[in-house]
């Protein structure tokens, strides 16, 4: 073997962003989610823009270690920093299995640890009456305020993600044993799972569907009228 062939071999302990980049397209291509996709994706650059901008930083434990002191410098909450050390974590052992970054340096970025958090998070829920004043909002006289009706109808009575509102299709929506129900719903993590459709949200979406003869596809559209809804129907 060549003396340069070995060289090409030997792991790195810094790289360089042509090195990052190849690396996090695997990352990438093993997430099943596009939502995960965009989350990972979106650490990865964050930490690649902040590594470059540092001189010849080695890619270690100890640099994977100033960079979540940077991101709890920005106040950032202990879940986000979690998920962006996660992302790290995976580029790291990306590097490591296509030969670039050496498996000891892997092996010590895995042991960083992620933020802790203190409490348990409540979130802030609606109230009942809070959740009828949001839903009577949208004015359902119009086309608009019937789709966003609508939307709001699913998102509070089925518990539904934006993202699974936007990518509903008319064939998930379907009868059994005489109750309505959201079929093979695919959501986070490439989750499926079928969710029960209360009659008052069903006639909401019944709603929609009406004042627009939306027959097959997805059921919410981009429209400003009515006439804009027939106008898409036609394309």
């Amino acid at each position: 073997m060549k003396k340069s062939d070995k060289m090409k071999r030997t792991p790195k302990r810094v790289l360089r962003l042509p090195d990052l980049d190849y690396a996090k397209r695997p990352v990438l291509n093993t997430l099943g989610s596009p939502a995960s996709q965009r989350a990972y994706e979106f650490g990865i650059d964050d930490f690649v823009a902040w590594y470059c901008s540092e001189p010849r930083l080695a890619f270690n434990k100890t640099v994977v270690l100033r960079y979540r002191l940077e991101l709890e410098a920005r106040r950032l909450a202990p879940a986000t920093i979690n998920l962006r050390l996660v992302a790290v974590r995976r580029l790291a052992y990306e590097a490591a299995d296509t030969g670039l970054l050496s498996p000891d340096l892997a092996a010590g970025i895995r042991r960083v640890k992620g933020a802790k958090k203190i409490g348990v998070r409540l979130g802030n829920w609606l109230t009942v009456e809070q959740s009828r004043s949001l839903l009577r909002t949208p004015n359902a006289e119009g086309v608009k305020g019937r789709r966003d009706r609508a939307i709001l109808a699913l998102l509070l009575g089925c518990g539904l993600r934006r993202g699974e509102v936007a990518n509903l299709r008319l064939d998930h929506l379907q009868q059994r044993d005489e109750h309505w129900a959201i079929v093979d719903l695919v959501g986070k993590a490439a989750h499926i799972r079928t969710v029960p459709v209360p009659d008052w949200v069903k006639a909401a979406v019944d709603g929609w569907l009406t004042a627009t003869s939306i027959t097959e596809g997805r059921v919410f559209r981009c429209v400003s009228s009515l006439s804009g809804a027939m106008a898409l129907l036609k394309r």
